[in-house]
């Protein structure tokens, strides 16, 4: 996927996530963006960004937009898809959270989109609400689970978007994170030079 229009992505769409992170379920898709500067390859090296203390790692099943939408319904949403792929939904919690404005300035450092290495197409899948998702960090599993803990489908997803805005062939769609980030760690454990997430 070359020249990726828009990187959007669903905040709090699973609801273990939502249970950890101590945050109400949320009555429609939260969505918001991420910058197309932090896409990058799958073993590339995710760069800690500068007076950052707490990166934190969000495995995520990515969408990728194969034509035009807009007004979808919910019953032709898959229509769109083109395909499917992984994210590493990469956040710096404390510009996320605590600096106040909106989160799109904790998700978009350089390096912070680590996406592929493949675009599975949409005929491979014919379910994406029953897909397994993992994250290791330095050989350790933290996050485990499965696509039927999201609150809002990919089906919901794009439909929802759709009557906001026109979804690009291309566009990517990050549609949440499972339980396990380092956020939801008590204690809390973020990111550390040297790291390995898998």
């Amino acid at each position: 996927v070359a020249r990726v229009p828009n990187f959007f992505c669903i905040g709090l769409n699973y609801a273990k996530h939502a249970a950890e992170s101590g945050m109400a379920v949320p009555a429609e898709p939260i969505m918001f963006n991420k910058a197309t500067s932090a896409l990058c390859g799958p073993n590339d090296d995710v760069i800690i960004p500068r007076n950052s203390e707490k990166s934190d790692w969000e495995v995520e099943l990515g969408v990728v937009i194969g034509k035009t939408a807009l007004y979808v319904s919910e019953e032709d949403a898959l229509d769109y898809v083109a395909g499917y792929c992984v994210i590493n939904d990469m956040s710096e919690r404390a510009f996320q959270i605590e600096r106040g404005g909106q989160w799109v300035k904790g998700k978009s450092a350089p390096t912070f989109g680590p996406t592929g290495p493949y675009l599975v197409t949409a005929d491979e899948i014919p379910d994406p609400q029953v897909l397994d998702l993992k994250l290791s960090l330095n050989g350790e599993v933290v996050q485990g689970s499965n696509t039927n803990d999201m609150i809002f489908t990919v089906r919901q997803i794009i439909s929802y978007m759709s009557q906001f805005m026109e979804l690009q062939p291309g566009d990517i769609i990050a549609t949440g994170t499972p339980s396990g980030v380092g956020m939801g760690m008590k204690p809390q454990r973020f990111l550390k030079p040297g790291d390995v997430m898998e």
